[in-house]
């Protein structure tokens, strides 16, 4: 099994050591984990340029750290995203990488590869607005085309992990556990949601009037979704 996680942050606090528990409890010497730590890893601010929608990915001027991640992605099973809670949102640096993600969201070029991934979306805060990014962090992934997408936000009312209590790290490793669990049993099983098909068939309705951009169009009819294939089958 491959996974991969993509931190938010570059700091190791309550979120990091939560991923770490999850990752520890569904991998084995076997499994491989790829991990990469925002921004150091990440791209510079998206420009604005529109230059990935209209001529290509390729020509995106931060290609070579998008596509290094992208690369990743594609090839893992499990996606695990985290994020602190910073002002009741996601940290910027992880928003920036969404950001330069957008050219693959089920409107515009969506990998076939992401419609048979589990998804596990992380945030901790001291006080409130995990939920909130955990939402807006499965809703990107939802975009992206990922079928199955866990939540885990967690209220740790500390501002490091040194200062959560013992009682409270307890529960959270009983969550997690039973989490972890679940995905185990779905790995290899996850397919689209009725809201998924719903969606794609909107996108690709859309797709068959597209005279605006001919790299979606044409990547569309490349694929044969226009038709009768679709990403799942």
């Amino acid at each position: 099994m491959k996974i991969v996680i993509i931190h938010g942050q570059n700091h190791h606090g309550s979120t990091y050591h939560i991923t770490e528990m999850l990752t520890d409890n569904l991998t084995t010497s076997e499994d491989q984990v790829s991990e990469f730590f925002l921004p150091t890893d990440g791209p510079k601010h998206c420009i604005g340029c529109y230059r990935c929608f209209e001529e290509g990915e390729a020509c995106c001027p931060h290609k070579e750290r998008v596509q290094k991640i992208v690369k990743v992605m594609d090839l893992s099973d499990i996606i695990i995203i985290n994020s602190p809670t910073y002002c009741l949102s996601m940290s910027g640096q992880l928003k920036t990488l969404f950001d330069h993600l957008a050219y693959q969201w089920m409107s515009h070029r969506p990998k076939k590869e992401m419609f048979s991934k589990t998804g596990i979306v992380i945030s901790t805060t001291a006080g409130a607005g995990a939920k909130k990014v955990t939402k807006d962090l499965s809703q990107q992934l939802f975009w992206l085309g990922v079928p199955k997408v866990y939540q885990l936000p967690v209220k740790v009312g500390a501002s490091s992990w040194g200062g959560v209590s013992n009682e409270l790290k307890e529960k959270i490793e009983v969550k997690i556990y039973g989490v972890s669990q679940s995905i185990k049993r779905r790995i290899g099983k996850v397919k689209p949601s009725l809201k998924h098909k719903i969606t794609f068939e909107l996108m690709r309705m859309m797709q068959r009037k597209n005279d605006w951009n001919f790299v979606d169009r044409g990547y569309w009819e490349d694929k044969g979704w226009l038709g009768h294939e679709r990403p799942w089958k």
